[in-house]
C-alpha cells in the first residue's frame, strides 16, 4: 500500500529530496529540485546539538507540507500508521545526523499530540531502515 496520490503509485519508483521531503515521479525533476532547494535541514527550532546529532522541533500548524510528507514517507515502513494529512495538534521531533558541510540528514522522528487528553501524547515513532540497529531508536525514546 502507498499513501502517496495516485499518479505517483504506478511507477516503479519515487524520488524524495532528503532535506524538504518533496516527493517527485522522476530523477531529473529531483536532480532540478535539488538545485534550488535551500532547506538543509528540517524547518522549526533546532532543540539539540551534540556531536553530529541534532534533534528539530517541528510544529504541524506551522509546517504544514513538511509534516505532511514525513507521514507519507513514514507510512512505507510503518503499517499502522493512519496520519497523513491532519498535521495541525502534533509536534514533530526530528533526529538528524549532521555532515561536515552542516547539512543536516534525517535518521528517524517521534510525533507527539500537543494536548493528549489520556496524558499520553507519543503518536508515532520511527528510525528509518538505513538507521536502524544504531541506537537511534532507544535515543528517540529516551527523549520522548
Amino acid at each position: 500500500f502507498s499513501p502517496y496520490p495516485e499518479e505517483y503509485t504506478g511507477d516503479e519508483k519515487m524520488f524524495i529530496c532528503e532535506y524538504c521531503l518533496k516527493y517527485m515521479r522522476k530523477y531529473k525533476t529531483l536532480c532540478r529540485h535539488s538545485l534550488k532547494c535551500t532547506n538543509k535541514s528540517p524547518p522549526g527550532v533546532q532543540i539539540y546539538a551534540e556531536n553530529d546529532l541534532s534533534m528539530f522541533e517541528v510544529d504541524g500548524r506551522d509546517h504544514k507540507i513538511y509534516c505532511q510528507n514525513l507521514c507519507l514517507l513514514s507510512k512505507l515502513f510503518l503499517d499502522h500508521k493512519t496520519l497523513y494529512y491532519d498535521v495541525d495538534p502534533f509536534l514533530f521531533y526530528v533526529l538528524c545526523e549532521r555532515d561536515e558541510a552542516n547539512r543536516h540528514h534525517i535518521v528517524g522522528y517521534f510525533s507527539k499530540e500537543k494536548q493528549s487528553q489520556e496524558n499520553y501524547n507519543l503518536a508515532c515513532i520511527l528510525t528509518f531502515p538505513p538507521y536502524q540497529r544504531k541506537g537511534y531508536g532507544k535515543f528517540l525514546m529516551s527523549v520522548s
